[in-house]
């Protein structure tokens, strides 16, 4: 018959300051597997844990002496452990009541010392031990139990110092989206103040660069609104671009319609991609003429994203990176370093007009 887990009344508490603490299945660290080798190191013996108790596994941040990440819960000496707030000591398990039975005693793993003390939140949860084990019976001092509460008050410092720099995290990512909201907003308003001056009848010939500016700054502010709509690690870069050519096909007026293969990119590379289909599409609309062509294209280790449209051509000699290129180039060549791609020019073929490309590496 297995054996039941032991449980705290209060587990639903406690498994929820687990979640919090974010611990689980996150990658080795070097702060815990040094403080397990002292534990190990300090007490004569083979084995030492940093474990977390899940609701139906045993997970190990760290585990000195042992080839193993997890086990089950049930018969796992650390689900006892947390039970209590003091140190768990067994000195010899094949004649402690408490262990008798346990499998890892009674089988072939042969576990005979198991020394732990509770990971205790400030809020009084148990999220798991430091524990240290031998496979064979040995008595523990109280210096040896002190030291092994004053390691364990250093792995739970490292659990806070880890939690905060989480916490930390989060807030600075809420204000940065906070920031974009305003700064999307304010884009907005300016857009719609210069194109409600397009159409004063005192600006004269000035009323289609106003509109211009108008466009360009909406947007811009099409870009900020839509990075903020993937929050994931890595995006579908195709499906960012069609929902932003989408609005940018309602403010220019023109046909844009995007084509391409699906392929995730780094959170981080979408504003910059953003924004040079930004300025490419906008330029394609001040100076191309006819259906604007935005294309993504994964190429072996690399991405391409290139826009086209049909309109006269690029002039002869035309260089994208020159330092004579024009502002909007200029932007474009920069945003595009940001991804350590490179921009290229030429023509659309069959089609008269033309076409800028960027290059980048893929992620990964």
């Amino acid at each position: 018959m297995p054996i039941a887990a032991e449980v705290r009344p209060n587990e639903a508490a406690r498994l929820a300051a687990v979640r919090r603490y974010d611990i689980l299945d996150s990658p080795p660290d070097g702060a815990f597997d040094r403080i397990t080798a002292l534990a190990a190191r300090r007490l004569n013996v083979p084995i030492a844990i940093v474990s977390i108790v899940d609701e139906d596994r045993i997970w190990f941040k760290s585990h000195h002496g042992l080839p193993v990440e997890q086990i089950d819960r049930a018969p796992g000496l650390c689900a006892s452990a947390i039970m209590g707030n003091t140190p768990y000591l067994i000195e010899d398990a094949r004649s402690d009541p408490r262990s008798l039975a346990n499998p890892l005693v009674a089988g072939d793993f042969g576990l005979r010392f198991y020394a732990a003390v509770p990971l205790a939140t400030g809020d009084g949860h148990n999220l798991g031990t430091l524990c240290v084990i031998d496979k064979e019976p040995r008595s523990i001092n109280d210096d040896q139990v002190e030291d092994l509460k004053d390691l364990a008050s250093i792995v739970m410092d490292q659990l806070e110092l880890r939690l905060s720099s989480l916490t930390a995290i989060g807030e600075a990512n809420l204000m940065a989206k906070e920031i974009d909201h305003r700064v999307m907003n304010s884009l907005q308003f300016v857009s719609g103040l210069l194109a409600m001056q397009s159409r004063s009848t005192d600006v004269g010939d000035g009323a289609t660069h106003l509109r211009l500016a108008a466009n360009r700054v909406a947007a811009v502010a099409q870009v900020h609104r839509h990075f903020y709509a993937d929050v994931a690690e890595e995006v579908s870069c195709i499906a960012f671009l069609r929902r932003l050519c989408a609005d940018l096909a309602s403010i220019l007026d023109r046909e844009i319609i995007v084509d391409g293969d699906e392929d995730l990119v780094p959170a981080n590379s979408i504003q910059p991609i953003g924004l040079i289909t930004n300025e490419l599409v906008t330029n394609a609309a001040k100076y191309g003429a006819g259906r604007i062509d935005v294309a993504f294209r994964v190429e072996g280790e690399s991405n391409s994203l290139a826009v086209c449209d049909e309109g006269r051509g690029l002039p002869a000699g035309f260089d994208p990176n020159a330092a004579t290129a024009g502002l909007g180039m200029r932007v474009i060549s920069t945003l595009a370093n940001q991804l350590q791609g490179a921009v290229t020019a030429g023509p659309n073929t069959g089609k008269g007009g033309a076409c800028i490309t960027v290059q980048f590496p893929r992620s990964g």
